[in-house]
């Protein structure tokens, strides 16, 4: 029974078979793909919130960003310094070694990865941008679409910088 049910619930994309409630955001995914050259962004989120990096980590896949998510900048040494990022979405009050400590770090192994901080302080933001002045930075809370924008523009400027 359930295999006839889920075989129901499938549509065909390409040669692989995709559940149907996929198809929406695998839609939007190929748009947003299409938008930058078949390159797909990939970002590194560092965020001890398990409910906000699931959701956050969910909603960039769906725009079509291939995503890393980790609990704290601990967990992400490990991939900055095996694998290329081309963003690390940090949150900054982390346990263990928190976004600020893991942007500098970041910036000694990887000097081509944009950084960008989410926080809910407003004082930690102030010495973020001390720290890391070319940094982004979005106060929480946001709207997925804020931050899709928020990178988009990112990278846009250094498209138009290299032009």
């Amino acid at each position: 029974m359930w295999m006839k049910t889920t075989y129901r619930a499938c549509v065909k994309a390409g040669h692989q078979r995709i559940p149907a409630r996929f198809v929406p955001a695998l839609r939007i995914a190929r748009t947003q793909i299409e938008k930058r050259g078949k390159n797909i962004m990939r970002i590194l989120l560092a965020e001890d919130d398990q409910a906000m990096r699931t959701y956050l980590e969910r909603a960039l896949e769906n725009a079509g960003y291939s995503v890393v998510a980790v609990a704290n900048g601990a967990e992400a040494m490990p991939f900055i310094q095996t694998e290329r990022f081309d963003l690390l979405l940090s949150d900054i009050v982390m346990p263990e070694m928190d976004g600020i400590e893991l942007a500098q770090r970041c910036n000694e192994l990887s000097s081509t990865t944009k950084v960008m901080f989410i926080t809910g302080f407003a004082a930690v933001s102030l010495r973020a941008n001390r720290a890391a002045p070319h940094a982004k930075m979005l106060s929480k809370p946001f709207h997925l679409k804020d931050l899709v924008k928020e990178i988009e523009r990112m990278f846009d400027d250094v498209v138009m910088a290299t032009l």
